[in-house]
């Protein structure tokens, strides 16, 4: 059934995995250089504060963000649909754990290679891209936790026959 509360709280994951890959995570201001450095999904961008500058220019690609989120988003899609098969829903909420917490780790090793980058004393602010995973495990532990106790219930049904 796809109205079970897992499916909210799988669907919350899929959610906030999705947003990670459109906002950005990590920025920090250089007001000697004049410039902003990025960090989103995708690279670790310089972009100038002055007017007419020209483009932002790539420091670092952190394309692994990007591959955990959206593998993190497709399995939360993927285990909601199972819910016929409650122990491969458990099996894949495990695995997702895994791929949220690969993504929260890579967010943070970027987030300190844009501080070596940058070679600033300042340092930098930490935005809504650092949060998102962190919500999106706590849901998926959530819905882990309302699967197993499916599980059980049917096992102790099982065993009243």
């Amino acid at each position: 059934m796809l109205q079970r509360v897992q499916s909210i709280f799988l669907l919350g994951v899929a959610i906030c995995m999705g947003l990670l890959l459109l906002v950005n995570i990590w920025e920090e201001t250089i007001t000697e250089q004049q410039q902003v450095l990025v960090l989103d999904a995708y690279a670790i961008e310089s972009v100038s504060l002055s007017n007419g500058e020209g483009d932002p220019t790539v420091a670092v690609n952190t394309w692994p963000i990007a591959v955990l989120a959206t593998l993190a988003m497709v399995t939360a899609f993927f285990e909601i649909f199972r819910y016929r098969d409650r122990l491969l829903q458990i099996k894949l909420g495990l695995l997702n754990s895994l791929l949220i917490g690969g993504a929260l780790a890579a967010i943070v090793f970027y987030s300190f290679e844009g501080e070596e980058i940058s070679a600033n004393t300042v340092q930098g602010d930490y935005e809504l891209g650092l949060y998102l995973p962190a919500i999106a495990m706590i849901l998926n532990l959530l819905a882990n936790r309302f699967i197993r106790r499916d599980e059980m219930l049917v096992r102790s049904a099982d065993r009243l026959r």
